[in-house]
């Protein structure tokens, strides 16, 4: 038997193939699919764990016992942690908001593809629709190796009402494809909302479709970061909570800490990859007291070329790692340069929580390009450079823009007359 492929060929049918799996409707429905419209004599389920909520593995692994399904959880939080980590160094933003679902895919594809590899698969499979941006960060990974790409939903042009009838037809195990009001994706980073009424942008979405973060209020609070070349590696709080923590754990504490302050909610248009614009609800508590933070030290470290010059890279870096393409060539020039300029990144800045905002109040480092006599206004000189010195730099301040506007004055305007003293 053969079918045809993702990309119009024919191949032969038959083998063993990967599937990411959730337990979801989606992923639920490509099970059976794989086996009848795909010809794969045996399917198993690869979850991988990126800070989900236990809940969500619960379920994957009821479905999978209820479909007979083999299932592999791999644990990827180290990695993914250590990639967020990777972020804060290059303040990564995407259109204002801190990546997450992003940059978990292709943690979540690289591991998905070495199960795949060590049991011999010939296939492996995503449930992603074909208007979003997963399937090709899932794939960017997995088109680098020799086995067969398989998206049942996108290829066979699939509708959620459609795969709501399937299930029922086959007697699946899900509750008739209804999986709550809104579409939510968790993981250690972000928390994704999106859906139904939030689809409409004017629609102005209820308290409860957070769950990460408290509604804010007037409390306030301060918790001071500490950074080691650009690398946050503790968080301590005003009562002493926290200290040293690692990557997994630091992100944890400030999630649950931040939360609670209202802090890290994002309402956004996101543009995707395919040139769709859609409504997002975001939250990221860690992340926006990371990112805050981080970027106030540099503020404090960088001479005003580097200040200049970096948002050009973490621009791109943000961009790549929006399109999942994390081990692109660019990248690892990115990186280079990131980790250059991190080198004296080192030092704390205390933050304030305040009203579901946060802030820099506080920072220090050993490594400051900063000296408080020469900045102040009580002082004479600075390193040996009197007030006075600056007349000359004042008179050619502005030269050339006062030479090209007096060229360009019309005859019955007033004339600029330029003297030798500029």
């Amino acid at each position: 038997m053969t079918h045809t492929t993702s990309d119009g060929s024919t191949q032969e049918s038959g083998g063993k193939v990967a599937l990411a799996f959730s337990g979801g409707l989606d992923t639920t429905v490509c099970v059976p699919l794989l086996e009848e419209e795909y010809g794969y004599d045996e399917v198993i389920g690869v979850t991988v764990d990126v800070g989900q909520p236990a809940a969500e593995f619960d379920e994957a692994e009821e479905t999978a016992e209820a479909l007979g399904l083999e299932l592999y959880v791999v644990d990827a939080k180290d990695e993914f942690a250590e990639l967020c980590l990777d972020s804060v160094t290059a303040n990564a933003t995407y259109q204002g908001y801190p990546l997450g679902t992003a940059m978990a895919r292709p943690v979540i594809a690289e591991a998905i593809l070495e199960v795949a590899i060590e049991q011999g698969c010939t296939g492996i499979a995503h449930g992603c629709t074909g208007k979003g941006n997963d399937q090709l960060r899932f794939e960017a990974v997995w088109r680098d190796s020799d086995l067969e790409v398989i998206a049942p939903v996108r290829e066979l042009g699939l509708t959620r009402e459609w795969e709501q009838e399937y299930a029922a037809e086959k007697g699946l195990p899900v509750e008739g494809g209804n999986e709550g009001d809104w579409s939510v994706d968790t993981n250690l980073w972000s928390r994704s909302v999106e859906g139904k009424n939030l689809e409409d942008p004017s629609y102005q979405p209820p308290e409860d479709i957070y769950d990460w973060t408290d509604a804010p209020t007037g409390e306030t609070t301060t918790i001071t970061i500490e950074f080691e070349q650009g690398y946050p590696v503790s968080a301590t709080t005003a009562d002493g909570e926290g200290g040293a923590l690692g990557a997994v754990e630091l992100i944890e504490f400030l999630n649950e800490y931040a939360g609670a302050y209202g802090v890290g909610r994002t309402d956004m248009m996101e543009d995707r990859m395919l040139g769709l614009k859609v409504r997002e609800n975001y939250e990221h508590p860690a992340a926006t007291v990371l990112l805050t933070a981080h970027e106030a030290l540099e503020q404090l470290v960088f001479t005003a070329d580097e200040r200049e010059f970096k948002p050009q890279v973490e621009q791109q870096w943000a961009k790549k790692a929006y399109e999942g393409l994390i081990h692109a060539p660019i990248m690892k020039s990115l990186n280079a340069y990131v980790a250059a300029s991190q080198e004296k990144v080192t030092g704390t800045v205390t933050v304030k929580l305040q009203g579901g905002t946060v802030r820099p109040v506080g920072r220090e480092s050993e490594h400051a390009v900063y000296s408080e006599s020469a900045a102040s206004f009580d002082t004479e000189t600075v390193d040996g450079i009197a007030q006075a010195d600056a007349t000359g730099v004042a008179k050619y301040h502005g030269f050339q823009a006062r030479l090209a506007n007096a060229g360009s004055t019309d005859e019955d305007e007033t004339d600029v007359e330029l003297t030798a003293d500029d």
